[in-house]
């Protein structure tokens, strides 16, 4: 079966599930996409200038420039999409730089469990219609680990740090080491933080310093004091990050696996708050495998991740959720967002 055939076999059954046919734009703004969508596009993209000296590119990837059609068109319903075309990526083989791609798209979607079951049933649906088989589907949920940052007795610029960096796994490590020695804290400045705080208490607070109140900048000093910035449990905390990011168990282990989790770490019962969307997908399919470690290679998800592999372990589908990419690209709020794509390139028989 050749390519053209494994796409109208694909689109038939997009169409079959209701979406409808988008075709975002080839070239796009480089510097907006950097700007706005991460640095992990940067070294990927294939620029030039335009007549005008403008920094321009070929689209490194079908959600982004799905995304960016949306709000062209400034739609605001609910949207049900799918494409067909080529994503263009810098890539070591040079016989690679051109991704065919057949993807879909929900924007605005309403209900995330049902949504996200959707995108990953009609994308094995397509794998299916094909006869591609014995494939195998792993998942992940980015959001779970963002939820147990923020229940962890740690200071709130580690959070932010940690929850910032997840993405980038061996810079990430590297700040799990600085957390765990307290590598980052010179105890001088933290007692030279602490008298200047108490001298300047004692002053007028309406008196202004570098442009600033005294006022603000106690209150400034006073979150940095307050800031457990050396305490004796970095170790436990990172030992339970680290734990957490081991876990690897069948997807409809996964609840039971979790609870054992919290138990053994005596952390919040309520830790991790809405599992509904990977009981979802756990339907789908009884031998898909969950890993918490999984999904950390692109920025922009927030939520589910999967990828679905052919019988060699070749990558041949993969998407996710990704709630705040359209904010990041120009909306004025959050768009609740989730899609997946089939690379027809490593499609074989």
């Amino acid at each position: 079966m050749k390519s053209k055939n494994y796409s109208e076999s694909i689109i038939k059954v997009f169409k079959k599930d209701g979406f409808v046919l988008s075709e975002p734009d080839v070239l796009l703004d480089s510097d907006y996409i950097i700007e706005r969508s991460g640095e992990n596009f940067r070294k990927i993209m294939l620029t030039f200038e335009d007549d005008a000296g403008k920094s321009m590119c070929l689209r490194p990837d079908l959600t982004v420039a799905s995304c960016i059609k949306y709000l062209k068109d400034n739609s605001k319903a609910n949207s049900k999409i799918y494409y067909s075309g080529q994503a263009y990526r810098r890539s070591q083989s040079l016989n690679k730089v051109i991704n065919y791609q057949l993807g879909l798209e929900i924007f605005g979607s309403k209900n995330k469990a049902i949504d996200d079951l959707k995108v990953l049933k009609t994308i094995t649906n397509s794998i299916n219609k094909i006869k591609i088989k014995n494939i195998s589907i792993k998942v992940g949920d980015v959001s779970l680990f963002k939820q147990l940052i923020e229940s962890l007795k740690i200071p709130e610029r580690w959070r932010m740090r940690l929850k910032r960096h997840f993405w980038r796994p061996q810079y990430f490590e590297d700040l799990l080491n600085r957390l765990e020695t307290n590598s980052d804290v010179d105890p001088s400045t933290v007692e030279l933080d602490k008298k200047k705080f108490f001298e300047m208490k004692n002053i007028d607070q309406n008196k202004e310093v570098a442009n600033r109140k005294v006022s603000e900048i106690i209150s400034r000093f006073d979150r940095k004091i307050k800031d457990p910035r050396s305490f004796k449990e970095n170790k436990k905390t990172v030992k339970i990050i680290k734990d957490f990011l081991k876990i690897n168990c069948p997807l409809n282990k996964l609840e039971k696996t979790l609870s054992n989790f919290i138990n053994k770490n005596q952390l919040n019962k309520n830790v991790f708050k809405d599992l509904s969307s990977l009981k979802n997908l756990s339907k789908l399919n009884s031998k898909i495998i969950f890993s918490t470690n999984f999904g950390r290679d692109i920025e922009y998800y927030s939520g589910v991740v999967f990828e679905i592999y052919n019988s060699s372990q070749k990558e041949i589908a993969r998407g996710g959720r990704y709630d705040g990419l359209l904010k990041s690209l120009g909306s004025k709020k959050n768009i609740s967002a989730v899609g997946a794509a089939i690379n027809l390139n490593n499609l074989k028989i």
